[in-house]
């Protein structure tokens, strides 16, 4: 968030249900079970490519018409335009996102999601994220 935003009451709480949202979207979908997502990646559960295929098209349409129809965002601030730079960088770290992804069935969001059905074997998976990230980060700041 920029230095101008303010966190008021009523953007905390969009905020919070927003992530409440998405995180019972996670768990319904059954995005927050590793076995189901290792399936999904073995192309033996569709259900999973239907669900981020949905997902897709509808962050799609509300990045190209939110500003369009909006002009602001509903809380302050202003639409963000970020162009995407790939370099060597960003292919390596996807590739390693997508190893990791692949050997354990664990992404970041529904990792975080999945704690709250009490599965805690997903700490693992979220230390070794954060082990990534802070790697990413020496490494960036020496750079």
């Amino acid at each position: 968030m920029s230095a101008s935003f303010k966190m008021t009451p009523a953007v905390a709480l969009v905020v919070l249900a927003s992530g409440a949202l998405f995180g019972f979207g996670l768990s319904l979908s059954t995005m927050v079970q590793p076995e189901v997502v290792l399936s999904f990646l073995r192309f033996a559960d569709w259900g999973l490519m239907l669900v981020m295929g949905g997902a897709v098209v509808v962050t799609l349409i509300a990045y190209q018409l939110a500003p369009r129809v909006l002009g602001r965002p509903l809380l302050g601030g202003y639409f963000h335009q970020h162009v995407s730079a790939w370099n060597r960088d960003t292919v390596l770290g996807a590739a390693l996102f997508g190893i990791g992804w692949g050997l354990c069935g664990v992404c970041p969001g529904p990792a975080i999601a999945g704690l709250g059905t009490g599965n805690t074997d997903l700490l693992w998976a979220l230390g070794g994220i954060a082990a990534g990230a802070l790697a990413q980060g020496l490494r960036a700041g020496r750079g």
